[in-house]
């Protein structure tokens, strides 16, 4: 096995829950070359760190036609496919279209997995690997690792300054506003770390705007250092041997995989699937799914 594509869509949490078989590769193949389909902006997480030799962006407009039946597909893109032995593909293909436009550039083996985990009972990284064991793979390990490259670590040095890694990383959103802690109670809980004197970073970026602008106002005389929009490793280069808070979300299992003392908040969605299997992770599961009755000091009690 010399060149290995794998094909991962999705949201960042998604991507991360993907690594522990993407490692399971590596380690199986350590000589070949592993490159990576998908969104740029989180695969970089991948990319010479690692896992990825190289990655290639999913939303180009002349892959378009591999997701139609009959169509002329582009020889670049069809060159390119071919030049695998295998490709793992983590694209939602009902129909197999994509799979059988592949198979028309000469490909070599494919393995279609879940693009979404749909066992309830059944941690999602277990999904997303046991495709692998038509290779004679199997998972041990379900917690994924995120290794910083150095000019991340540099990144997050200069960004932290006298700070340092001693600092609680706060992340107030999520992908969906029903996983949310209520603003008020964030609110609350940092007052609690500055009354005793924590060096709080708050991370965000669009989708968290306006409950980071709610805290901003609470929190205007104190010293808080906000990390917005960050590109992804060097998010994760912050988070290594810091205190995190944080939702199910991407973000979320981003610092659990550098290896952050994570404390996680679950309402609604199952920590049995979808929580970071990290040892250095702590799951507070709210009253009924109702983030709402999740007390502060049981937040606080988790922190300290």
């Amino acid at each position: 096995m010399k060149q290995i594509l794998v094909i991962r869509g999705g949201a960042i949490g998604d991507f991360v829950l993907t690594l522990p078989a993407i490692k399971l590769l590596r380690d199986a193949f350590p000589q070949a070359r592993l490159e990576i389909l998908g969104h740029c902006s989180i695969a970089a997480l991948a990319e010479r760190r690692f896992y990825a030799h190289a990655t290639r962006s999913i939303e180009s407009g002349s892959l378009a036609p591999f997701f139609a039946r009959g169509a002329m597909l582009s020889a670049e893109w069809a060159t390119y496919f071919a030049s695998f032995d295998l490709i793992v593909s983590y694209l939602f293909d009902p129909d197999g279209i994509f799979q059988e436009n592949l198979k028309c550039c000469g490909i070599g083996m494919f393995i279609t997995g879940p693009s979404k985990p749909v066992d309830q009972g059944k941690h999602a990284a277990l999904q997303l690997a046991q495709p692998l064991e038509q290779l004679g793979l199997s998972l041990e390990s379900r917690a994924a690792v995120i290794y910083p490259a150095e000019e991340d670590r540099e990144f997050a040095r200069n960004f932290l300054g006298d700070a340092g890694t001693s600092v609680i990383a706060l992340h107030p959103g999520s992908g969906s506003e029903k996983k949310n802690w209520p603003i008020e109670r964030w609110t609350e809980l940092g007052q609690h770390l500055f009354s005793k004197g924590n060096k709080i970073l708050v991370v965000g970026g669009e989708a968290d705007a306006e409950r980071l602008r709610v805290l901003g106002m609470a929190w205007k005389d104190k010293p808080v250092r906000l990390a917005w929009s960050l590109a992804l490793p060097h998010l994760a280069a912050l988070f290594e041997g810091s205190v995190f808070v944080g939702h199910d979300s991407g973000i979320s299992h981003i610092a659990a995989a550098v290896g952050a003392r994570s404390v996680l908040l679950y309402g609604p969605t199952d920590p049995a699937v979808w929580a970071p299997a990290n040892e250095n992770v702590t799951v507070l599961r709210a009253p009924d799914g109702d983030l709402g009755l999740l007390a502060v000091d049981r937040v606080i009690a988790a922190v300290a």
